[in-house]
């Protein structure tokens, strides 16, 4: 891993911080949020576990683990959202079509659609929701 370091560069008798040093600012000023998806992962015996993987000024990223069988009944979301298969295999129901996700897929979706989701196998998903959805609402889902 680089190290950034702070230069100071002499300027008509005054001192500016080197574009190194502005990038350090602002990578401690949270402009830049990091995690591992594999980090701490826990399968529940009896419904999906989801976690908060980081929140960004526009974002939230959601980790939802499943295994084999476990399912989110059909239920449907006020903002658009994005779904990543980052491992395992799972089926997608959107109305009338049934998408067989496997590790890698991507999908968007937007809002108000009703989909259903279960796993083929244990799997991992990131979920991104807008900053404006809710957390808590994607666990109200796992309860149904």
């Amino acid at each position: 891993m680089k190290t950034a370091h702070a230069e100071l560069v002499s300027v008509s008798g005054g001192f500016f911080l080197s574009i190194f040093a502005i990038q350090l600012i602002k990578l401690k000023t949270k402009t830049m949020h990091s995690t591992n998806i594999l980090k701490d992962i826990i399968y529940n015996d009896d419904k999906p576990a989801i976690s908060v993987l980081f929140e960004t000024a526009t974002t939230k990223e959601i980790r939802i683990v499943f295994k084999q069988g476990q399912l989110m009944k059909k239920h449907q979301t006020p903002f658009p959202i994005s779904v990543e298969m980052f491992d395992g295999k799972l089926d997608f129901g959107v109305g009338n079509e049934l998408l067989h996700l496997e590790r890698g897929d991507l999908l968007a979706l937007e809002p108000s659609v009703p989909h259903d989701l279960k796993a083929v196998t244990d799997c991992i998903v990131r979920l991104t929701l807008t900053k404006q959805d809710s957390v808590k609402r994607v666990e109200e889902v796992i309860k149904l």
